[in-house]
């Protein structure tokens, strides 16, 4: 048992029942103890739970906590001594942990005792408003506080400051911080933070020049510094700040790179790491980020591989770089070695990470194995996990299974409905796409251009004109979204493949944004296919004069000559591309096999097998030769 394990003597004093609670890991251990104490009497000494109330109730570990609320309410709570302190450690263990609703709850039920509120009583039922985003419990705290002694006391008036702020209310924030007689750092810094966290960078800064030069600190200085670095207009500000700053910490540092890294300005964030007079995790983890975003994913390894020590937040950088670079594989090889050889758990950015990879080779089998490793841990599919399954599955050629997924969401949000969506618009399957968007109607979720572009696409891959023209129109008309660029694109491919030729190039003419080369390539392919050379022509001799080195136009004009048998004209562009050195993009093929994604490109003989490949497509052209005489001449 837990109690002979630790102690030789029995539980036979205050003291010694306290020390034998901190060794408490489980709820089983707390009950052996609980168990005695009333075996012992010791339940009943007054002094000996008042104390255990107060020292367990801030205990890390839950079934010391809980057993703290049990000995209050059981024993406390209810008594004629009506002395806040307790009711205020039972109030923290809610408003700084796991249910912070429960402290306002609790917060009433002392009210309604007539035990009498402090400032510690009011600071902590605030705590629990800003964790939840309360706006209208905050502001009856508030109009209580004007009614009692301590409610101008600068500690309560910073907690509400912070509570606006966090609730997003800046307005109120900053009336309540005009009225103030005396305000500290704290008053001013939670301004500043609230501000800058919104994005209004200007009223920040206005605020950090009218600060008494006295009341700014570090926290003052980093949050300014913050808000400009996280702006493109606003880095030459941010070197201004750092530059001045009387001093300067990690978080000063990280800043500053940060912003060098958004703007992607490498020689200036690898010159201030390379003067950083200490790095963490973050530092490293933005330098990988950056050099990955430019596409130079050989300085983001070899980074990563200098780290001295990785974690999480570093080994998903190196992930979204490969990622976002083509290299899926790579990815896949990090999230591996993160589990076996670090010995990390992966987080929510990690699996999400990961899925994209796989979404992108196309490897259904590791698909399912993340699936389940979901499953098993009980993440919730409500969030980017379960968008990220979604799209993982479509990828991979398994519709079925994206759909029951998306089934399985409760409360999805418009980013499980977008890729869903675009699933069924990858896979051709244009009226179930568009029942989503008539679902999505009945269900007042409001569509976003996401939406649009997915159903869109959807329309072109299954010919659906006169659906992808409804689409259009409900954007514009009923849901006031402005088009971009890229619903253009998706209308004149459903106009061009349906061969609605003349509207499609009207379309590109009514425009209200200039058409790029996409657009106009779009065109010329469908002009291709419906051999409309009329059309086709100016198009292409316009693509190649806003592109001249882009092949695919020349390859598609030459196409569209050799089809109407123009075979001199062909001839003719096939020259122009000898002459300027272009060549045709190979054409590229995945399949998957027991795990492994095999790649093939057009004459390509670089694969391992490649004589058996050779000999099993020289014995298939053979056999279907036999079969083939044998029905001529049978």
């Amino acid at each position: 048992m837990f109690v002979s394990a630790n102690y030789n003597q029995p539980c036979n004093s205050t003291q010694s029942t306290l020390l034998l609670l901190r060794k408490c890991k489980t709820s089983n251990d707390v009950n052996q103890i609980h168990a005695r104490m009333i075996t012992t009497g010791f339940i009943e000494n007054t002094h000996l739970t008042t104390k255990l109330v107060a020292t367990f109730s801030s205990s890390p570990c839950t079934p010391l906590t809980e057993f703290a609320r049990y000995i209050f309410f059981k024993y406390h709570a209810f008594r004629e001594k009506k002395d806040p302190f307790l009711w205020n450690a039972i109030i923290k263990t809610y408003s700084h942990g796991l249910d912070p609703k429960e402290a306002l709850v609790m917060f009433c039920l002392m009210l309604d005792n007539g035990v009498s509120v402090d400032k510690f009583s009011a600071s902590l039922v605030l705590k629990a408003c800003s964790r939840l985003g309360l706006i209208e419990e905050g502001l009856q705290i508030h109009g209580l506080l004007r009614k009692v002694a301590f409610g101008s006391d600068l500690f309560l008036q910073n907690c509400l400051i912070s509570m606006y702020v966090r609730c997003g209310c800046l307005e109120f924030a900053r009336q309540l911080f005009d009225k103030m007689g005396i305000r500290d750092s704290v008053s001013y810094n939670s301004m500043i933070d609230g501000y800058v966290k919104s994005g209004n960078i200007e009223s920040a800064r206005e605020l950090f020049d009218s600060m008494p030069i006295r009341e700014r600190n570090l926290i003052s200085w980093n949050s300014v510094l913050n808000g400009y670095a996280q702006l493109k207009a606003g880095l030459q500000f941010a070197w201004q700040i750092f530059e001045k700053m009387p001093e300067r910490d990690l978080i000063s540092w990280n800043s500053m790179l940060h912003g060098c890294v958004k703007c992607g300005k490498m020689d200036d964030a690898q010159a201030l790491f390379d003067k950083m007079p200490k790095r963490d995790v973050v530092s490293w983890a933005n330098m990988i980020d950056g050099y990955a975003k430019l596409g130079r994913v050989d300085i983001a390894r070899r980074l990563f591989d200098e780290m001295p020590k990785r974690d999480v937040v570093a080994c998903n950088a190196m992930m979204g770089g490969y990622v976002r670079n083509g290299y899926s594989m790579k990815a896949l090889e990090i999230f591996d070695n993160m589990q076996c050889e670090l010995y990390l758990h992966p987080d929510d950015a990690s699996l999400v990470t990961v899925l994209s990879a796989i979404a992108q080779l196309g490897h259904i089998d590791k698909g399912v194995a993340i699936h389940r490793y979901l499953e098993k841990d009980q993440f919730s599919l409500n969030g980017k996990h379960g968008v990220a399954l979604i799209d993982m599955y479509s990828k991979c050629g398994s519709i079925e299974n994206a759909i029951k997924v998306f089934d399985q969401i409760e409360d999805g949000s418009v980013d499980h409905w977008n890729a869903m969506i675009n699933g069924l618009a990858i896979h051709g399957l244009g009226e179930l796409a568009f029942d989503l968007l008539m679902e999505m109607e009945r269900l007042s979720i409001e569509p976003d251009d996401i939406t649009f572009t997915g159903l869109l696409n959807a329309c072109a891959h299954a010919g659906l004109v006169k659906e992808g023209l409804l689409c259009f129109e409900l954007m514009r008309r009923i849901h006031k979204l402005e088009p971009k660029l890229q619903h253009y694109g998706c209308m004149v491919d459903i106009l061009g493949r349906a061969g609605h030729i003349e509207a499609a190039r009207n379309l590109i003419e009514d425009m209200p944004m200039e058409p790029n080369a996409v657009i106009w390539r779009t065109l010329l392919s469908a002009c291709r296919n419906y051999e409309n050379l009329n059309v086709g022509e100016p198009v292409a001799k316009h693509l190649i004069g806003m592109d001249s080195s882009n092949s695919s136009s020349y390859v598609l004009l030459s196409n569209m000559f050799a089809g109407l048998g123009m075979w001199n004209d062909a001839r003719g562009v096939r020259s122009m591309m000898k002459e300027r050195n272009l060549k045709k993009l190979q054409g590229c093929s995945w399949i998957e096999l027991e795990g492994v994604v095999h790649e093939f490109f057009v004459r390509d003989k670089s694969h391992l097998q490649v004589r058996d490949i050779y000999y099993m497509l020289d014995n298939m052209w053979t056999s279907d030769s036999v079969a083939t005489s044998c029905t001529h001449y049978g």
